[in-house]
């Protein structure tokens, strides 16, 4: 792509924090890759806990400021917004080494478990470690709740801001697009009233946003009509050249073909989070195409929450059995290895073009004062958004409908909640505690 190798200079860092080098930034994203659970919620809190709080890689507007980008775009936004702070870190090859750790480790794990599903029919082991892990990501959620909610809440508006946008999705339904795009309108006119309430985005030395304008962008990383289109054809090619190839070699009218054509598709209009594009993709999988039956999607849903890397992962399930069950001509392993690498491809490769269009757009308008108090109004939004997810998640996973009280998660909650804020426990150890915990209680009932 139109952009330089990754820059480690010392003299291009941001001015609130170190930049990492390179092969820094390697070990962690693919560190992230494997610790990723939770869904978009749990991904976020985990990056803002790792990036911000603890190594300091990023400062804490500068990655509010990516999260409210990233919530606007469709697709899974914790894996754009990975892919944004590679980018901002290391330009290209920083972005695509971000966004393609958070996915891979999901890819080969949810593939093992996809093949041991068709085989065996039985992955009781992962239910059992999963039901150890849930209760701690929900501990890493609602310490990011709180960490976020004290940075970004600064006054009544603000908190009253996040107050809605918490009603207006939890109790009324409200799409969230429109809560995002409310706030931010909120916040531009506010700026232009009150900017001393409405543009609350600081530095730690009480800056404001526009001290740490564009301070890590390189001058060939412009966002010029030339790039841009460049940028748009390559990416368009590596998009479609696989699907293009399907057609050739198995017919148009093959399971993978038309897959890699549906969820190119879904990849544009995927908006709201997974949990808003699940129906949708559900209701053509199960319903028009017959690839797979009702039950075998909720196993799929399933299983992708206990893999890490987005929620979205469920799709590549979708790709796997689909093709597993209508191969054609090809082995039913082989047409469901490429199934789901079809559906992994075309729904992930979109994602990468939206942040390495969009992200330099976005950088250059880093410090103008409307853009700033519309984020700010953002972010008051999104902190309600992600209280709500935590509720949600909570309210599934330690109160579920079929049974009372579930007292082993609450305990894990309880515990993993205390350790990460009184002790700073890493999440990694929260994680495999999680889980070794579930199999230990699924062991011993």
């Amino acid at each position: 792509m139109p952009e330089s190798e990754p820059d480690t200079s010392e003299t291009e860092t941001d001015s609130e924090s170190a930049r990492p080098s390179f092969w820094e930034a390697f070990k962690f994203w693919l560190k992230l890759g494997f610790i990723s659970f939770g869904g978009p919620a749990g991904q976020i809190a985990i990056m803002h806990t790792e990036l911000v709080e603890r190594k300091k890689w990023i400062s804490e507007h500068r990655f509010l400021h990516a999260l409210n980008f990233c919530m606007l775009l469709p697709g899974p936004e914790a894996q754009q917004l990975a892919t944004y702070i590679g980018w901002l870190l290391h330009r290209t090859w920083g972005g695509i080494v971000a966004g393609a750790l958070f996915v891979l480790p999901s890819v080969v794990v949810l593939w093992v478990l996809a093949y041991v599903y068709m085989v065996y029919g039985d992955v009781a082991w992962v239910a059992a470690a999963f039901a150890g892990l849930k209760p701690a990501v929900l501990a890493v959620v609602a310490a990011a709740v709180i960490r976020i909610g004290q940075k970004a809440l600064k006054n009544r508006v603000m908190w009253g801001i996040a107050a809605l946008a918490f009603i207006g999705i939890f109790f009324l339904g409200a799409p969230f697009p429109l809560i995002v795009v409310g706030a931010g309108i909120i916040g531009w006119i506010g700026s232009r009233l009150h900017p001393e309430i409405f543009v609350t985005l600081k530095g730690r030395d009480g800056e404001s946003a526009d001290s740490d304008v564009a301070s890590t962008l390189q001058p060939n990383s412009s966002p010029t009509l030339a790039r841009s289109c460049s940028l748009i054809l390559v990416c368009a090619a590596l998009w479609w050249t696989p699907v293009f190839i399907a057609s050739k070699t198995l017919g148009s009218d093959h399971t993978v073909t038309e897959e890699g054509v549906f969820f190119s598709k879904a990849a544009t209009v995927t908006f709201g989070g997974a949990y808003a594009v699940l129906p949708y993709v559900a209701q053509h999988a199960v319903e028009e195409e017959g690839w797979l039956e009702p039950q075998q999607m909720l196993d799929g849903l399933g299983l992708a929450e206990t893999t890490p890397g987005p929620l979205i992962m469920v799709v590549q399930f979708v790709g796997f059995v689909g093709a597993w069950q209508n191969p054609g001509e090809l082995s039913p392993l082989a047409a469901a290895t490429l199934g789901a690498l079809m559906t992994t491809w075309v729904t992930f490769v979109p994602c990468f073009l939206w942040i390495f269009l969009g992200a330099p757009f976005i950088e250059r308008l880093h410090g103008h004062a409307g853009l700033t108090g519309a984020l700010s109004t953002i972010t008051a939004a999104v902190v309600g958004v992600i209280l709500n997810l935590a509720i949600w998640f909570g309210l599934h996973v330690l109160f579920p409908a079929d049974s009372g009280p579930d007292w082993f998660g609450i305990c894990v909650c309880v515990a993993a909640f205390i350790a990460l804020l009184r002790w700073k426990v890493d999440i990694l150890w929260i994680v495999a505690a999680g889980c070794t915990l579930g199999i230990a209680w699924h062991a011993l009932a």
